[in-house]
């Protein structure tokens, strides 16, 4: 099985024709637009009442920062159960 380390190359098939997400300048507008609304979501924390259990809760973008903090640990555990559970390529036969 090869190993990838680094940047991993997207190829797309011959004969196809490359698909909108596929295009580095429309990499970038989804990239903003998915900031735009991560800001709009902590903008919007400001104008409405929590009812949180604790205190912490009320803290303004604490849900913003506490779900960016899992999946950040969520992609970092999963990276390591990689190596528990890959198998080779042939793992399956032919």
């Amino acid at each position: 099985m090869t190993e990838h380390h680094g940047h991993h190359e997207h190829r797309i098939p011959e004969g196809e024709e490359p698909r909108w997400p596929d295009k580095p300048e429309n990499v970038k507008k989804i990239i903003w637009f998915v900031v735009a609304i991560c800001t709009a979501s902590v903008v919007a924390d400001l104008f409405y009442d929590k009812h949180g259990h604790y205190d912490f809760e009320h803290m303004i973008g604490f849900h913003a920062v506490y779900g960016f903090v899992s999946f950040v640990a969520l992609v970092l555990v999963a990276t390591q159960m990689r190596k528990l559970v890959m198998r080779d390529e042939d793992y399956y036969g032919d």
